[in-house]
């Protein structure tokens, strides 16, 4: 058995799910779906930190960020599939409503936890590491789901990518080719990005969506 702290995983929800009042609900964990970091989350990891927290006892971020705390959860449990939720985005405050629309627009779809491993099991034979029991303290909107398939991923606080792992995420997730991945990589984002042609639309979002990510990565 093994443990490992400040874990996130990413899942997926979809805009129908998001109401004009700031409501909506989706799965922040899948169950049995095993991610990149070859990780799988086992029915009934969440209960004893439920049991202890209930659902507004989790925050609800924005990016992981806790100084971005945009709405309330008024429904966490554990179902057949996995970690089901219902939020309450808070629209009097202004970065909640700015996500609101980016979620009702499909622009922003990502639900992401933090937790902290208590239990695991590591299957020797094939490395996958089984998430016996988390506590989970916050569940975040996030912009980039790093699974391929489920959607579903780990990324571990304190711990930086492998240029692959970097490399994979700004061609499947930011859309760069794998020229422009590598540049970005080697050489750092300016080198991709010429003096003369900053400030172009779209590069501020840009720059936020990588702030964002470097948030996944390393906080």
């Amino acid at each position: 058995m093994g443990e490992r702290t400040g874990e996130r995983k990413a899942a997926r929800f979809h805009a129908k799910a998001v109401k004009p009042d700031g409501s909506f609900e989706g799965y922040a964990s899948l169950f049995g779906a095993e991610d990149l970091g070859r990780d799988v989350v086992l029915p009934g990891a969440f209960g004893k930190s439920l049991a202890k927290r209930g659902a507004r006892g989790v925050k609800l971020l924005y990016q992981h960020d806790p100084n971005e705390v945009i709405g309330i959860w008024t429904e966490i449990a554990e179902d057949g599939r996995g970690l089901f939720v219902r939020g309450q985005l808070l629209t009097g405050v202004a970065r909640a409503r700015e996500v609101l629309t980016l979620m009702r627009a499909g622009a922003v779809d990502g639900l992401s936890i933090g937790y902290h491993v208590v239990k695991a099991e590591t299957d020797r034979a094939s490395g996958t590491r089984r998430l016996v029991e988390v506590d989970l303290w916050e569940i975040s909107i996030v912009t980039f789901p790093m699974l391929p398939s489920a959607r579903v991923s780990a990324v571990k606080k304190g711990a930086h990518p492998t240029t692959r792992e970097f490399e994979r995420w700004l061609m499947r997730d930011a859309g760069f080719s794998r020229t422009e991945a590598r540049v970005v990589i080697h050489r750092g984002f300016k080198a991709l990005v010429p003096p003369r042609e900053a400030g172009r639309p779209g590069d501020a979002a840009l720059a936020r969506a990588f702030r964002a990510a470097a948030r996944l990565f390393t906080n």
